[in-house]
């Protein structure tokens, strides 16, 4: 369960959902044909959810290999939509507590403060793929070229920063439509999910968020947490996590093979 090739997932077959959707459909026509508008109608309205639903699913693994929990004693903390305002305060708190955390960062933020993902780095820190421009309300809609662009763009910023390119990605808002996989296989990329989240990257009441993760705070857990959010809560939330991390004994550690 350490070894890379299983912890390091990249897509295999990108595009192996467009057989299953021809194939969907030409079920649907014939049960259309064969047994009325009414059944036909049904199972088209299915099979449609069938390719959507998954989408909006964080941990789904229809388009796409997902990592969303580690073998093993240790907690993976992973911080999105960096480099901000709250990076250089986070640090200070991982430091003292000896923990170790994977950044995934916004494309366009790092390139505007390449310091900040230089110094992630320079204190042990892993880096991750977080799409350029973060487009949050539309990420989900992206066609193949945009996708490949968001993807493709980070990737590009955080392998000049950092002189290595970043082995893993997040999708934003944890989205991750059909043309996703291509991107991640053509960049190397392999996903990242979670299993313990507290919606701490909108509005929110910082005892509730740490609440919500506390409970699936347990070992081999992936965290989501958020950095640069607007209530400017996060910093607080990451040290009350970082507390109930030492109260319960467990430590925070980068995946083996980036460790």
């Amino acid at each position: 369960m350490t070894a890379t090739g299983t912890l390091h997932r990249t897509p295999r077959h990108p595009w192996r959902w467009v057989g299953w959707l021809l194939l969907s459909q030409a079920l649907v026509v014939l049960a259309w044909v064969g047994l009325g508008w009414a059944t036909g109608l049904t199972l088209l309205l299915a099979s449609h959810a069938l390719f959507v639903v998954p989408v909006f699913l964080p941990n789904s693994r229809f388009y796409a290999p997902v990592l969303s929990s580690l073998p093993g004693p240790a907690v993976w903390l992973t911080i999105d939509d960096g480099p901000s305002d709250d990076t250089l305060a986070i640090l200070d708190l991982l430091d003292r507590h000896d923990a170790r955390a994977t950044f995934f960062m916004v494309g366009q933020r790092a390139a505007a403060r390449p310091e900040l993902v230089r110094e992630v780095l320079r204190r042990g820190h892993g880096l991750g793929n977080h799409s350029h421009s973060h487009p949050q309300a539309w990420f989900w809609r992206l066609g193949p070229r945009r996708m490949a662009a968001e993807i493709g763009r980070c990737q590009q910023v955080l392998t000049e920063i950092a002189g290595t390119p970043p082995r893993w990605y997040r999708s934003v808002v944890g989205m991750t439509n059909p043309f996703v996989a291509a991107a991640l296989r053509r960049h190397g990329l392999a996903r990242v999910g979670w299993s313990a989240r507290g919606f701490d990257g909108v509005r929110c009441q910082p005892d509730t968020v740490v609440a919500r993760i506390a409970r699936d705070l347990v070992p081999g857990a992936v965290v989501l947490l958020h950095e640069g959010a607007a209530h400017g809560h996060n910093v607080a939330i990451m040290e009350s996590v970082l507390r109930q991390l030492q109260a319960r004994g467990l430590q925070a550690r980068l995946p083996p093979e980036t460790a």
